[in-house]
């Protein structure tokens, strides 16, 4: 283990990563957001995204392969294809756009995902929309809800958007891991903890599995709209805070 990290911390952060996965694994979308802010307590900033990406992908395969059968498979190529160039540029400009305008620009686009009336996307547009969410994830790392604000247009029912949407997160986190290993983080230190984080997130999706399939179709789409606006209000909040104009 990472010997910046105490026993308690390391311990810490095995649990977060189960309750997060149970999270996302049952309502469909939060845990990763509530994870990054966990780890941002603990990890220092070099290793925040690049751990946080490598844990998301166990914790979105992990419920791909459950939920296999019920992914929608037309989106993946294209949105991997956009998440490649939106990655790619996000890494190229990270230290060149001023983040409460990011956060503003999220803010908005999820919060027009649930009160507004977006167009269903098609395939057409997924490759744009991986393009978006790509360069937004080199920023924030948690990029779930703009996803989840596409897969919500597509009108699938609560499993089918649980499948899609696992899938896509674990392309385009897999994607951010890769880049961040090119401009030369080592993930070999934090391997141990790494490893504990995705077993015990695996073990918190088949949780919330159950949960999703007695319930979900009760409260799934409530819960999605109010946890991506809460999600969005935290943002607003977050843009207004660092910036010099507001």
């Amino acid at each position: 283990m990472p010997t910046e990290l105490s026993e308690f911390t390391v311990y810490f952060l095995i649990l977060a990563s189960m309750m997060t996965s149970f999270i996302s694994a049952a309502f469909g979308i939060g845990g990763g957001a509530i994870l990054l802010g966990l780890l941002a307590l603990k990890l220092p900033p070099i290793a925040l995204f690049p751990i946080h990406g490598i844990v998301q992908i166990g914790s979105n395969l992990g419920r791909a392969v459950i939920f296999f059968k019920d992914i929608k498979r037309g989106p993946l190529i294209p949105f991997g294809i956009g998440t490649i160039l939106g990655a790619s540029l996000g890494g190229s400009l990270f230290v060149q756009i001023e983040p409460w305008l990011l956060q503003l620009s999220v803010a908005i686009f999820i919060l027009w995902s649930v009160f507004g009336k977006i167009p269903a996307i098609g395939l057409t547009h997924i490759i744009f929309g991986g393009i978006f969410s790509g360069f937004l994830t080199m920023f924030f790392g948690a990029s779930g809800a703009i996803v989840a604000g596409m897969v919500k247009t597509m009108k699938l029912n609560p499993i089918n958007h649980l499948a899609t949407h696992s899938a896509l997160m674990t392309i385009q986190h897999l994607i951010k891991v890769i880049i961040f290993g090119f401009i030369g983080f080592a993930y070999a230190e934090y391997f141990l903890l790494i490893t504990a984080m995705i077993f015990s997130g695996f073990i918190g999706t088949l949780i919330g599995k159950k949960v999703l399939v007695k319930l979900g179709h009760k409260y799934f789409k409530i819960v999605l709209n109010v946890v991506l606006t809460l999600i969005s209000l935290n943002l607003i909040w977050n843009a207004i805070t660092i910036s010099d104009i507001f």
